[in-house]
């Protein structure tokens, strides 16, 4: 429907600030994230997401250097988004984002499991807020976008890392992923 303009024009953008006095949950327990001043219902996890979100955070919880910390679904808030990425390294102590979310991050990943496009269209948000590094992790596929190198509100970079390869951040050297290990289990369900 947003695609039809007299639709669009009617549609009332959600400022940053605005959202921040909702209620975490709408009336009906539904929960939302922020992307270009439009609410987006978040979905539901699959077990394959999650699986995968799990084997990310322990993968890269033991490799985060102090000043640094791994957020998990956490708030990103930038100029009209605040989305909520499924990992993402940022720049900090905990104390920092006691009474604020951060507002760029090192890297962020998004698990894709039915939400590839929402998350392709993310790169230009993330990219925008110059997030140094953004994944998409595609389990179905067995592969990881990097896109990388923010300039201009865009990535400049983005490649494919798939099969038994080792995914490794150009902007966060200490986050490297075995993509045989990542995607192991699921490989014999496929």
């Amino acid at each position: 429907m947003l695609d039809i303009p007299e639709i669009r024009a009617r549609v009332a953008p959600v400022t940053v600030e605005q959202y921040h006095r909702f209620p975490e949950f709408d009336a009906d327990g539904r929960r939302t994230e922020l992307i270009r001043g439009i609410l987006i219902e978040k979905m539901s996890k699959s077990p394959l997401h999650s699986s995968i979100a799990r084997r990310l955070f322990m993968l890269l919880q033991g490799v985060v250097p102090p000043g640094f910390v791994l957020l998990r679904e956490d708030p990103l808030t930038f100029a009209d988004s605040e989305p909520e990425p499924d990992l993402a390294i940022v720049r900090g102590v905990e104390q920092d984002f006691a009474s604020r979310h951060p507002n760029t991050a090192e890297l962020v990943i998004e698990i894709a499991v039915s939400s590839v496009a929402l998350d392709r269209e993310k790169a230009a948000i993330y990219a925008e807020a110059g997030v140094s590094e953004y994944w998409i992790v595609l389990p179905a596929q067995h592969r990881v976008e990097v896109h990388c190198r923010p300039e201009n509100g865009r990535y400049s970079e983005v490649r494919v890392v798939a099969g038994d390869d080792l995914l490794a951040s150009a902007g966060f050297p200490m986050a490297r992923v075995d993509l045989a290990e990542l995607f192991g289990k699921e490989r014999l369900d496929a």
